[in-house]
């Protein structure tokens, strides 16, 4: 069988970053931001040793960026990301699942349709894959930015965001510290779960642990709602258990008080590794002047998205809660 543009794409950066491997002694990710740079900029970079330039020279002649579409690019790299993350430990190197982030591009296209000039903030940026996939639903946007503490990630969310032609400004600190950032109409986020170290930063928020380390999924939630505009929407991939925690009271009555309920979406089993690892979709909308609740909040459970018949009577039941229950609708 013919290959495919992704899959041939791919496999020109995932050859480009193993013969990276084999002349630098450092892990698969960070080659591919050198294999990632080199597409980009069509050139390799100066410090690089005479033979691997040679035979980088020649990778880049056998490549035609020009010639893929930016989400074929976008899953070719997707692809090379989750390959290098694979057996990965770190909680915060788990990609957002493709169908998820498709889905909350979804969400994020019927919450803003009649906006103009949406300013869009994603708070825990990873490598920009949830990101990217949420701008390709949105044709209203006038500026995007996102955050991420971890320097591989987030040289690898620039470049990805740099391939797809998509204009993103980032910040490399933790999302937990102020931001230089107006507030946004979206946020978009797979929050972290766990717990912050930083006690005296945590100080600074509501959502504190009144004893021992904060939980800084909480804590983002409360920053999220900082940087959002009055009437502005948040979409967060949340972990199951958000609202059953020993601090969940605490939450919940944030919320209550500063946005409300738009809409709560169980994630099915089937998109994720592991049961424990299960997620939902919380959207909220920021409280502000002449901002009323939707009649009744949008719940529901996502059936697997193998299951065609069963998405599309789910997404006919979404479509219609929409019509019924959000102003902005047509």
């Amino acid at each position: 069988m013919e290959k495919t543009n992704v899959e041939n794409l791919f496999e020109w950066i995932d050859q480009t970053t193993e013969l990276i491997q084999q002349y630098e002694n450092v892990p698969y990710l960070d080659c591919l931001a050198g294999t990632l740079n080199t597409l980009f900029y069509r050139d390799v970079p100066e410090d690089t040793g005479d033979e691997l330039s040679q035979k980088l020279t020649d990778k880049l002649q056998a490549v035609e960026l020009e010639s893929y579409l930016n989400t074929e690019v976008r899953k070719a790299v997707q692809l090379a990301i989750l390959k290098g993350m694979k057996g990965s430990t770190q909680q915060q190197h788990l990609m957002t699942p493709e169908t998820v982030a498709l889905f909350t591009g979804y969400l994020a296209e019927k919450l803003t349709k009649s906006q103009e000039n949406l300013r869009v903030f994603d708070p825990a940026g990873g490598t920009g894959n949830l990101l990217t996939i949420v701008l390709e639903h949105l044709n209203n946007v006038s500026s995007v930015y996102a955050s991420e503490v971890d320097p591989t990630l987030i040289e690898l969310a620039v470049l990805n965001a740099n391939l797809q032609k998509k204009e993103v400004e980032f910040f490399h600190q933790d999302s937990l510290r102020p931001f230089l950032l107006d507030p946004v109409d979206l946020i978009v986020a797979d929050i972290p779960v766990g717990y912050y170290p930083d006690d005296m930063r945590a100080n600074n928020y509501e959502l504190e642990a009144d004893q021992g380390h904060s939980y800084s999924h909480h804590l983002f939630i409360e920053q999220s709602m900082n940087y959002t505009k009055e009437g502005g929407y948040l979409i967060f991939v949340i972990p199951d258990f958000l609202f059953d925690s020993d601090q969940s009271d605490k939450l919940y009555a944030f919320i209550h008080e500063y946005a409300h309920i738009v809409g709560v979406i169980k994630l099915p089993e089937s998109a994720f590794k592991s049961e424990k690892n299960t997620k939902s979709i919380l959207i909220l909308q920021k409280n502000g002047e002449g901002i009323t609740a939707p009649k009744q909040p949008l719940l529901a459970n996502l059936p697997s998205f193998n299951n065609t018949d069963a998405m599309n009577d789910i997404l006919a039941q979404i479509n219609a809660w929409f019509s019924e229950n959000m102003t902005n609708q047509d």
